[in-house]
């Protein structure tokens, strides 16, 4: 049953208005949507799509947008998402369409199209945008069609929630890059408020079952809803650590809006040489962490959120992506059954060495994208923590792993030596009993378990989601991952590679 059209309607009362409903649309947008502009000839056609492809810039600029009446395509590949403006007034016949070779640039592009009467055939999935007069102003409406029409009212929920929070005062959008999630978020500017972040998080349904009935995300413990940001974010707080502060939320709406830690991200830091310090605040931090208290239960305006045990059959779900994605991969088939029931009886038996000493609070993508350095703050709070909504309970080192081991930079092998020693004479301060060389098997195991799962993942976002950035950080977590292999108690582990997969055990020429 085809889903019934969304509809928006807006007064323009002048040109300013009309660019702001062009930027907050850009906020929207991804690869291969489709937006069709039409209206009278002055109606703000020209003003609306000059104002949405700027927005689409990397910095907010005022560089040339011609209007493309007699080039008819007008292609930008440097905006954050490329963008291809066509305006087909000139176009006679619909069929002279074909040759601007518009399908081709939609497979990568925003489409943005005025004139679409001209089209040839109108494609069901993608937003009318219709600018009409209305005295001296003009009217702008809406029509989302196919996925646009749950996006129009993403986009709906957004505006009404920041007008509630914000009022009448003007507001400055921008994008603000996110993870690889379907997550989304904006850097919000008022005059009189804080700088703040808007992450716009909707619910998201169960996806297939992949083991006993349940999904991957059920199984691995991931969030759903917003719930699990408010409750981490609000806890680490009351432990004295550097995660956002709520300044407003609509939990229910899927809506929030936090306090804008800033832009120095370890992994921008670690570019420009600046490492030793960050890194080592993260694993005091991590240290300090693992002697704190932390609860199986966290109250939120909207009811408990639980944090999950980070149990072996979570671990060896996460395991699996490297034979369901990362295998197909490399191979372009499927991992045989004999192959797999031997991956995971490897992995059962390797995961205990990992439950060691007591358990703590695991965030479980404590790394650069999600760590961002607080200089004007003191001692551990130096860290700033974002995307945290996944965390669970379980064993300490497998953050330190993912801290140590990023999947993203190059950290030099003499340095995650040094700070897993400096871990690990921060946990023997604080505790006689703190048995080291267990810690270190658990790092070891932790590590190669994280390695083979981002493997997945990389691929995963490559085949399924047409994400392909992600394969160029394969070969550093393979590197990690043969490090790892050096370990004794990963000997069973090498023996697998070596014996089903042989391909990743091979060193870079």
């Amino acid at each position: 049953m085809r889903q019934a059209p969304e509809v928006l309607e807006f007064s323009l009362p002048d040109e300013a208005a009309t660019k702001t409903l062009a930027r907050e649309l850009a906020l929207f947008v991804g690869p291969g949507d489709r937006l069709l502009l039409s209206g009278d000839l002055g109606a703000g056609k020209s003003t609306f799509a000059r104002a949405f492809i700027r927005a689409l810039a990397p910095e907010a600029g005022d560089f040339e947008v011609p209007s493309p009446t007699f080039t008819l395509v007008q292609p930008y590949e440097f905006t954050r998402i490329p963008v291809a403006h066509a305006d087909l007034y000139r176009i006679s016949d619909p069929y002279e369409v074909d040759e601007l070779g518009l399908e081709e640039l939609a497979a990568t592009h925003v489409l943005l199209v005025e004139w679409p009467d001209r089209l040839p055939e109108i494609p069901a999935d993608r937003l009318d945008i219709r600018l009409d007069y209305a005295g001296e102003g003009r009217r702008g409406r809406l029509e989302g069609h196919g996925t646009w029409a749950q996006r129009l009212k993403r986009f709906a929920k957004a505006r009404e929630f920041l007008a509630r929070h914000y009022g009448n005062a003007p507001l400055e959008r921008r994008f603000l890059q996110g993870d690889a999630s379907t997550r989304r978020y904006e850097r919000i500017r008022a005059e009189g408020h804080p700088p703040a972040v808007l992450m716009d998080m909707p619910a998201r349904p169960d996806g297939p079952p992949v083991h006993d009935g349940r999904s991957y995300d059920e199984v691995a413990h991931l969030s759903r809803d917003i719930r699990a940001v408010w409750a981490v974010n609000h806890m680490l707080l009351e432990h004295g650590l550097s995660a956002p502060r709520t300044w407003a939320y609509d939990l229910s709406a899927g809506l929030m809006l936090m306090e804008d830690l800033g832009d120095a991200v370890y992994g921008r830091l670690y570019a420009q040489g600046t490492m030793e310090e960050p890194l080592a605040t993260a694993v005091d931090l991590l240290a300090a962490m693992a002697g704190m208290g932390w609860p199986e239960r966290v109250e939120t305006p909207a009811g408990v959120h639980v944090i999950h045990r980070y149990d072996d059959t979570a671990f060896l779900v996460e395991t699996d992506l490297l034979t369901g994605w990362y295998w197909p991969h490399v191979r372009g088939t499927q991992a045989g059954a004999k192959a797999v029931e031997e991956w995971r009886a490897t992995w059962t038996a390797l995961l205990p060495h990992a439950h060691t000493g007591r358990e703590t609070w695991v965030l479980r993508d404590f790394h650069s994208p999600n760590l961002i350095w607080l200089p004007e703050r003191r001692g551990i709070a130096r860290v700033g923590l974002i995307d945290t909504q996944d965390a669970v309970r379980g064993p300490a080192a497998y953050d330190l792993a993912s801290l140590l081991q990023d999947a993203r930079i190059d950290i030099p092998r003499e340095m995650e030596q040094a700070m897993l020693e400096r871990y690990i004479a921060a946990r023997r301060a604080a505790d006689v009993d703190f048995d080291a060389d267990a810690f270190r098997t658990a790092y070891a195991v932790m590590a190669a378990q994280r390695a083979c799962k981002v493997l997945g993942i990389f691929a995963r976002l490559d085949r399924r989601d047409g994400k392909p950035a992600y394969l160029a950080h394969i070969p550093r977590v393979r590197r990690w991952l043969l490090k790892n292999l050096k370990h004794p108690v990963l000997a069973p582990l090498e023996m697998w590679f070596r014996r089903h997969f042989p391909e990743v055990l091979e060193e870079e020429a």
